[in-house]
């Protein structure tokens, strides 16, 4: 059995690091309480307003389906093409942004679809997304 000839040093903490940390901490909130006491001098009186309730939502897409036999509905009422314009002009009136999501069944004719984005082309819609469904690719 090896013999030992040293002692071993007692472990010691380095607190160096740790103090370092503490100033930085110190110097950070000394600083904050200095900026916050500067803006409290600031002889500014902010506007007041009545509290009128929630803010409008964001208004969401109008969804128009295209069905296999030619039947459209917008947002699942049956409508033809001239009330299909007629109302996404009115939707369009109320706000400019209004956004169309079309979904046209894929053994349908795309005659009707295309009468579709015409009339919303006639409505002035401007956002317009045809929906589709991904399929897996398998090798």
């Amino acid at each position: 059995m090896p013999l030992k000839l040293q002692h071993d040093d007692q472990p010691t903490l380095n607190l160096t690091a740790m103090l370092d940390v503490m100033f930085l901490l110190l110097i950070f909130f000394v600083l904050n309480t200095k900026f916050l006491d500067d803006e409290r001098q600031i002889d500014l009186q902010v506007p007041q307003i009545a509290d009128q309730g929630k803010l409008a939502g964001a208004m969401q897409p109008k969804t128009v389906n295209v069905y296999r036999d030619g039947s459209i509905t917008l947002d699942q009422a049956t409508v033809t093409l001239p009330e299909l314009t007629t109302r996404l002009a009115e939707a369009r009136g109320k706000s400019k942004n209004v956004g169309v999501l079309i979904r046209g069944d894929g053994q349908g004719e795309f005659q009707q679809v295309a009468a579709v984005l015409n009339a919303c082309k006639q409505a002035g819609i401007g956002e317009l997304a045809v929906s589709v469904r991904l399929t897996s690719t398998r090798r």
